[in-house]
């Protein structure tokens, strides 16, 4: 029978969700989906240290924004949980204490600050096969003095015990085979001091307990497999071990290493799906959703960062990644970051989201310019002017002449060439405005006056675009003029020939 499949995306509540993290999360869901298997988000807070207030909470915004709902979380547990590592704190002991029994893990109690004396003195320690016998450890120490100790309550964390000379092998869904040599590999922290699992002890066991069937993870994590591996042998579920996937990483625009917040910081783009205000220094980190991005198009864009087709198909939505995704197309080469190409796909979507949906995000933006406008209206400038548009704020700087009469209007392309027959044009012109007119009877009059009056319509159309919108810029003028209305119009060309004249 063949195994469901069940995949996680286990972020932990440390800060703003990076996105290389949403990326992760959309494979496991597009995986998930693909298979008619189920999506679990798991909260990996064990290092209660570096959990900070509220990002839980984000961690789930994020993923809700991007339309990927987990089916099993913290706030829709299933049968599977508790979902909050921090919660399933009795689980990991009894384990450590099996692998103890079966010679697989070893209590050390070295105190932090006999580890940092021995770093001083040789900077490269590492706790393995070569050291571990020199250190004070259950390997080193009598049965009746460990006994002693533990009884006292000396602190203690407990190591996994690496074997020497063996070889561990995995296949990778992206890599293929896999292989590690033990001797470089030391014996990590599963249990710490405080009683809480390292990463290590708590994956294996959580994954096992919530039957995961497939893990896909950063490129990051790849030499911590050996680790996962041996657990899931040493604790006797080989049998039931998930299969690997390890995701190639996102790299620097320059492709010289893995993007980072400093990158985004000191390039001027977003690096985590949506703002992030650190709790602690209150400092705020612009995100993908506040710069301007569509989920759609974010998700897509993620979704081509080390993945494509087969196809020369670059846009796709949620369902259609769902029906072509295929695990073995996801690069092993880290995928360079592009936020030309991030804007480019947001462009596209612009171009092809409902105009509805589309005013709903535009009227928002207008509101807190203090801009208050029909819906009509509103939708009428969307249509003309979103091909100019990459991101959402774009629509605010292509569209406010439509609501607002320009206070800064340049004139330096028309005033060397005005005369007396060009003022008389735009005093009959606006003469003849009786009603509102639309975008093709406003350029029909507009022909047929400069013909009347002998004049060349190509010379008087520039001043016009200039007496409406400020500038040498904006989509089609009559289409202008036919959605600020004629009242507008005429007030906009009379304050244009008070300055020209």
């Amino acid at each position: 029978m063949e195994k469901k499949v069940r995949v996680r995306f286990a972020p932990s509540p440390t800060g703003g969700l990076h996105l290389g993290g949403v990326r992760t999360a959309l494979f496991n869901y597009l995986f998930a989906k693909q298979h008619n298997g189920t999506f679990v988000l798991r909260i990996e807070d064990t290092d209660q240290t570096r959990f900070v207030e509220g990002a839980e909470q984000y961690i789930m915004d994020c993923l809700k924004w991007c339309g990927l709902t987990p089916d099993e979380s913290p706030e829709n547990p299933g049968e599977f949980g508790p979902y909050r590592q921090s919660e399933r704190k009795p689980y990991y002991l009894q384990y450590a204490k099996q692998l103890i029994e079966a010679g697989h893990a070893y209590y050390a109690f070295d105190t932090p600050e006999e580890l940092d004396a021995i770093r001083k003195v040789e900077p490269n320690f590492v706790y393995n096969q070569k050291s571990r016998l020199k250190m004070r450890n259950s390997l080193t120490m009598s049965a009746s003095e460990v006994s002693e100790w533990l009884s006292e309550g000396k602190p203690y964390v407990v190591r996994i015990f690496i074997p020497e000379h063996e070889q561990v092998e995995f296949n990778d869904l992206i890599r293929g085979e896999v292989k590690f040599e033990t001797n470089i590999v030391d014996d990590k922290v599963l249990l710490k001091a405080d009683g809480m699992p390292t990463y290590h002890l708590a994956v294996v066991v959580d994954d096992y307990a919530m039957k995961i069937s497939h893990v896909f993870r950063g490129e990051e994590w790849l030499p911590s497999a050996p680790i996962h591996i041996l657990l899931w042998k040493y604790l006797g579920w080989e049998d039931e071990m998930p299969q690997w996937a390890h995701l190639p990483l996102i790299l620097k625009p320059d492709g010289n290493g893995k993007l980072s917040k400093r990158d985004g910081d000191r390039l001027g783009f977003p690096v985590f799906a949506m703002n992030w205000e650190d709790p602690a220094s209150g400092s705020l980190t612009t995100g993908f959703k506040e710069m301007g991005f569509l989920p759609e198009a974010f998700v897509n864009m993620l979704a081509m960062l080390g993945w494509n087709a087969g196809t020369e198909q670059e846009i796709f939505d949620l369902e259609e990644l769902v029906k072509n995704f295929d695990i073995e197309r996801v690069s092993k080469a880290g995928a360079k970051f592009d936020f030309e190409k991030a804007k480019w796909y947001n462009h596209q979507w612009i171009q092809i989201t409902d105009v509805d949906q589309l005013f709903e995000l535009v009227n928002q933006q207008l509101k807190e310019q203090g801009i208050t406008e029909s819906k009509s209206k509103i939708i009428s400038v969307i249509n003309l002017i979103k091909d100019r548009c990459n991101l959402l704020p774009d629509f605010i700087k292509q569209s406010s002449f439509f609501f607002v009469t320009p206070s800064n209007i340049d004139f330096s392309a028309v005033s060397g060439k005005w005369d007396i027959n060009k003022t008389n044009f735009y005093k009959q012109f606006i003469e003849e405005i009786n009603k509102e007119l639309t975008s093709l009877e406003y350029e029909n009059l507009f022909k047929d006056l400069a013909l009347k009056l002998s004049l060349k319509t190509g010379e008087l159309m520039l001043p016009l675009r200039i007496m409406l919108v400020g500038g040498k810029f904006g989509p089609g003028v009559f289409d202008i003029a036919s959605v600020i209305g004629a009242e507008e119009l005429k007030k906009r060309i009379n304050l244009a020939l008070e300055y020209l004249n």
